[in-house]
């Protein structure tokens, strides 16, 4: 195990692994967000919104998968249905790896 999983999993995370039921949809979760952000923007623009939120959402996944499977790396592209040299692209896209 990585010294940076280690060390996640000694502090405490945004990540809840099974301690909070969710009883709303991820769908809502990101529409509540959405909303939130454009109101917040104050009259301007918004741009990129996709890469913002899939980069958001993939990188808040793969930190929770990565520490659900405490960094076994074959495990977690099995959890995730990708390849393992897609997931380790990914994480070094993070700065996960």
């Amino acid at each position: 195990m990585s010294a940076m999983w280690r060390e996640q999993s000694e502090s405490p995370t945004r990540c809840m692994l099974g301690t909070e039921r969710r009883r709303q949809p991820l769908r809502s979760s990101v529409q509540t967000a959405l909303e939130r952000y454009f109101a917040d923007l104050d009259g301007h623009e918004p741009e990129r919104v996709y890469d913002m939120v899939i980069g958001q959402v993939e990188q808040a996944m793969l930190e929770c998968v990565m520490k659900r499977t405490r960094g076994n790396q074959t495990r977690a592209s099995e959890l995730l249905g990708i390849n393992r040299s897609t997931l380790r692209k990914k994480l070094k896209l993070y700065s996960l790896l």
